[in-house]
């Protein structure tokens, strides 16, 4: 049912300076593996084929990665490190790669908007966050999960976590009324409020499902946190019709858009044998 997937790319990753400073912190690797394959992984086994990724200067390695490199396959076919590029081998082959750039980082809904090219105004779209590296080891991916959600709401889903309250200030906190078990009607919500603001711990991640309406409602957002177009504010206009649910994922969820998160990651799946 959700069959394209949108991955806005377009950040510099200052928090990895100098690694970043040549190359796209979507790239930076979980083991033997970019940030941005992991997601795009997730996304093929949710039901997507179609991959989306708002890229930005700097980021053509994203693209050559998710291409055929015939000079390397040449030096090493017919060695054992040929089964090594197996997996990249298959998305590339079972998916369509389109791209288009974000010429200004102007925030998060900006970066969705600048996908409506290549989404289409259509149909329901997920939107995955590359350096929110998720694992469920126990069974669904997080974004198989919230299609499962969708397909009984047919609404924008949002995946969230609890979070320390102290925490508040570093992600959209939402205001909701538990519908069903970790399933939320959402009334509201605020795009990293202080503690005494925070309507309740429930934090969003970096998973989205979103209905194609929500273009024409970003456009219409005007810039607001950090003077950014923020995906919250545009949410919220649909929130408050009753056209939002919240999903409470299993699994876990790796911030790896800093270091602390992206060591973690490479703690958790290295001796987790998880690749």
């Amino acid at each position: 049912m959700i069959k394209k997937c949108l991955f806005p790319a377009a950040g510099y990753g200052t928090r990895f300076l100098p690694a970043t400073k040549a190359m796209p912190k979507e790239m930076l690797p979980i083991l033997t593996k970019p940030l941005i394959q992991y997601g795009v992984e997730e996304a093929k086994d949710a039901g997507c084929d179609i991959m989306a990724i708002v890229t930005g200067r700097g980021k053509r390695a994203i693209e050559d990665h998710f291409d055929i490199s015939y000079e390397l396959e040449y030096q090493i076919k017919g060695t054992s490190k040929e089964d090594l590029l197996n997996q990249i081998r298959e998305l590339v082959d079972s998916c369509t790669f389109t791209y288009t750039r974000q010429k200004q980082m102007k925030g998060l809904g900006d970066a969705i908007y600048k996908g409506r090219a290549l989404i289409g105004d259509s149909s329901a779209f997920a939107v995955i966050l590359a350096d929110d590296l998720c694992i469920n080891p126990e069974g669904d991916n997080v974004l198989k999960q919230m299609v499962k959600v969708y397909e009984r709401y047919r609404c924008s889903i949002v995946a969230i976590m609890e979070v320390d309250k102290r925490d508040t200030n570093r992600y959209g906190i939402i205001s909701a009324k538990e519908i069903e078990k970790d399933i939320y009607r959402v009334t509201d919500m605020v795009e990293k409020p202080e503690i005494s603001k925070a309507p309740s711990n429930l934090a969003i991640i970096g998973r989205y499902i979103l209905t194609p309406d929500i273009f024409e409602i970003i456009k219409d957002t005007k810039p607001g946190k950090n003077g950014e177009v923020q995906i919250t504010d545009a949410l919220l206009k649909q929130a408050k019709e009753g056209r939002v649910v919240a999903y409470k994922f299993s699994g876990l969820r790796f911030d790896c858009g800093n270091v602390d998160g992206f060591v973690e990651a490479t703690n958790y799946l290295y001796n987790n044998n998880i690749s």
